[in-house]
């Protein structure tokens, strides 16, 4: 927690930050403070995420777990026969909304996106006016939002797992600040069951912790309320399962060997990104860095730790880089107490110039790959049955939910059975590398229920079936090449004739 450094001589030229107002002040002035700020803050998080509510879908991410959501509502279960390396919160969430508000638009899901970063950017804007007022609570709010959308659309604007994320993260540290261990744990805990590394944020919880209630009712509390809601889920889907789809099964998907400079080259990329969308955030904690003890102990090692987050796995995708924007917009509000009024002013602006070209871009830039994928799910309804089961073997399950048929494997995509789904372009992609036991698995479903439709989205890539052994036999043995849609090459079954005649 930020405290009151030393008091300077007369002399001394370095500023310090301003004291938390008192308490019962901030009660008083709650309720019009509140319906004041929440209402803009709604409007600009809306306004932020237009791009959003644009097209059908942003990523394979939103794919995937659109996919998943139909299987398990059609009964699937979750790390059975509905398989992915994720904790099991989003694809619930996903399987709600679909089952309230019907399974043919995710428009419902990027409205809770929405709600998402309202919900991250209240929290950051009630830690911000704890600490130092109130017109830091205004500015955190919103320097959180001009910021958040500060990424490449693909990975800003989609509703997947760091946006729901963010307000678990936000609203942990709100406990821990607060002193409110057992709330503090929840809230890790929900983190971590939307996305592994959503558990970093527990690093500034003890360090907070540490710092104000050192006592071992108050660790006790915290891991309480850790414990109970991962334990619940892992006995809802199954221990041994949950712990292997969630931790101890993605050995070969968090290495950094075989792809060093594809990812270093993305990992630097993303990261200019995000400087320019905070380019006016950075010279504020620059400056005050350069001239002041903040006293900001925990929100760096809230940042630090988002970084780690960042790192693991060495994979740099522009969505890992969204943990990073809470902790630097509470970093900004901290360094902007310590200078002019002006300089406030400026980051505002200058934030607000670059989220109109993150706005632009999101509303503007054309995306192939949906266009693709449209194109190649148009072409699977048009040839199959709703009865029919079809193997799209690629990286764009959101194929199957365009397409609304049913996959043939629990594998949606070809990145479990082949380790690419890490965007790895290297040597380490191949049979070899995919998930434990998954190679026996895709075989049985392959024999008991055949596809009546493969469609070979692999377009020159690394998992293309000339490198991949068993689906080469698969095609060679049962399937007939049918027609090409945009790259994509789709295979029927053969008749037993044209089989045998083969052979």
């Amino acid at each position: 927690m930020l405290t009151r450094p030393p008091i300077p001589s007369p002399s001394a030229s370095a500023p310090v930050l301003p004291c938390p107002r008192p308490a019962t002040g901030a009660r008083t002035a709650a309720p019009p403070y509140w319906r004041t700020l929440l209402p803009a803050l709604a409007l600009l998080a809306l306004l932020t995420r237009l791009p959003s509510l644009r097209r059908p879908l942003w990523n394979p991410d939103e794919g995937y777990l659109a996919v998943q959501a139909r299987m398990l509502a059609d009964g699937g279960v979750l790390y059975d026969t509905v398989v992915d390396r994720k904790p099991p919160l989003l694809p619930w969430l996903y399987e709600t909304a679909f089952a309230v508000f019907g399974d043919e638009s995710l428009l419902p899901l990027q409205l809770c996106a929405v709600a998402a970063q309202l919900l991250t950017a209240a929290l950051l804007a009630s830690v911000a006016r704890r600490r130092w007022g109130d017109a830091a609570g205004r500015t955190a709010g919103a320097l959180y939002l001009l910021i958040s959308i500060g990424l490449n659309p693909e990975d800003a604007q989609a509703a997947t797992f760091e946006v729901f994320i963010l307000p678990f993260t936000v609203a942990a540290f709100w406990c821990a600040d607060r002193g409110r261990w057992c709330g503090a744990g929840v809230a890790v805990a929900a983190a971590f069951l939307t996305k592994q590394t959503g558990g970093a944020v527990l690093a500034p919880v003890l360090w907070l912790l540490w710092q104000n209630a050192p006592a071992r009712s108050a660790l006790f509390r915290t891991a309480f309320g850790f414990c109970l809601p991962v334990l619940y889920a892992a006995l809802l889907t199954g221990p041994h399962r949950f712990l292997f789809w969630t931790v101890t099964g993605s050995g070969a998907y968090a290495t950094f060997t075989g792809s060093e400079l594809h990812v270093l080259f993305r990992g630097l990329a993303n990261t200019l990104i995000l400087a320019f969308a905070c380019a006016g955030l950075i010279p504020p904690v620059l400056r005050v860095l350069r001239v002041a003890r903040t006293g900001a102990a925990d929100l760096w090692l809230w940042f630090l730790t988002a970084a780690g987050a960042v790192i693991l796995g060495f994979h740099f995708f522009g969505h890992y880089y969204l943990q990073l924007m809470p902790p630097i917009a509470l970093l900004a509000t901290a360094a902007l107490q310590v200078l002019p009024a002006r300089r406030a002013t400026r980051a505002v602006i200058v934030s607000a110039c670059t989220c109109a070209v993150f706005l632009a871009w999101g509303l503007l830039a054309p995306r192939p790959e949906l266009a693709h994928v449209q194109k190649v799910a148009k072409a699977v309804k048009v040839r199959t049955e709703p009865q029919d089961r079809v193997l799209v073997w690629g990286i764009h399950p959101e194929a199957y939910w365009l397409a609304d048929r049913t996959p043939a494997s629990r594998y949606l995509t070809a990145g479990l059975l082949t380790n690419y789904s890490g965007g790895r372009n290297g040597p380490q992609v191949g049979e070899k590398y995919a998930m434990a036991g998954a190679w026996p698995v895709f075989r049985t479903e392959m024999a008991a229920r055949p596809p009546a439709l493969i469609v070979d989205d692999s377009r020159g890539k690394p998992f293309a079936p000339e490198r991949v052994p068993t689906l080469r036999r698969l095609l060679a043995d049962g399937y007939e090449e049918l027609t090409t849609v945009d790259g994509a090459v789709l295979y029927v079954r053969s008749s037993p004739s044209s089989s045998a005649s083969a052979r």
